[in-house]
């Protein structure tokens, strides 16, 4: 006689626990599909890939460009590429860095500075040149001088009208003849500053006009994390250390707690 089939074992719900709640409803268990988890994966991939992969555009195009305007300049015996069956990303940008670097060292030196002073006159004396030349080098000089202070400075200011804030880049401050004219118009008294309000998503449009700076509210963030916020339209805050600090502590805390809770776990068993 075949032996009877064992009945089914159906587990019984687990017994109520104070206040009418089951164990295991505290914790419920979500499943994820596998298209849920494919498009995780994927939108995980795009964050890591996308960077890098501008990035790496962007360096490459800058490294041609730079490589395409000072090769020519080369005579080609000179060059490995001459040599080579393949040619050599980047020579031409080392050899721009190079040769800025000597102008640099010849200008510091008396005979280069004779030689750039003579260069800059016949320059002076050249009609429409001249102008662009002294403008594009106060620019420079503005904005690369290591003693400059023009656009490190962000700031918040009521724009466009009373009640909101538009983050600025604080400039330099208002020339005499500005400051006389804006005085003799009543101006505050306070000291006249000149601010570029940047437009989103593109910083480098934008609107400059001048403020009192009791007017400016100055804020202690850099000018790549402000830059950042106004790219972003405000998706993208600046950055606290501290905070992230914290926030790291806070979870490799939670991650030793769940691996003590594991191992605990085999034990109450």
């Amino acid at each position: 006689m075949a032996p009877s089939p064992s009945p089914i074992q159906v587990p019984e719900p687990d017994a109520p626990g104070p206040g009418g709640a089951t164990p295991n409803s505290a914790t419920p268990k979500t499943r994820v599909s596998a298209r849920g988890r494919l498009r995780t994966y994927f939108l995980t991939g795009v964050i890591v890939a996308g960077p890098l992969a501008i990035t790496a555009y962007i360096t490459w195009w800058f490294i041609a460009l730079i490589d395409s305007f000072v090769k020519p300049l080369v005579p080609a015996s000179y060059l490995p590429d001459h040599y080579l069956p393949f040619s050599i990303p980047g020579l031409g940008l080392v050899i721009a860095f190079l040769a800025v670097t000597l102008l640099g060292f010849l200008t510091a030196n008396l005979v280069g500075r004779s030689v750039i002073e003579f260069g800059e006159v016949l320059l002076a004396r050249t009609p429409v040149i001249s102008g662009l030349y002294k403008g594009l080098r106060q620019i420079f000089e503005t904005l690369f001088s290591a003693n400059g202070t023009s656009f490190r400075t962000v700031g918040l200011v009521e724009f466009p009208v009373k009640g909101t804030w538009s983050v600025v880049f604080l400039s330099a401050p208002a020339a005499p003849e500005v400051e006389g004219a804006l005085r003799a118009r009543g101006a505050a008294a306070d000291e006249m500053v000149g601010v570029f309000l940047p437009c989103a998503p593109n910083p480098t449009t934008g609107f400059f006009f001048y403020l009192p700076r009791s007017e400016v509210v100055e804020l202690a963030i850099s000018v790549d994390d402000a830059a950042k916020l106004v790219m972003s339209a405000g998706v993208i805050q600046p950055e606290d250390p501290q905070g992230r600090l914290n926030a790291m502590s806070a979870s490799l805390r939670a991650a030793h707690h769940a691996g003590t809770a594991t191992q605990r776990e085999p034990q109450d068993a």
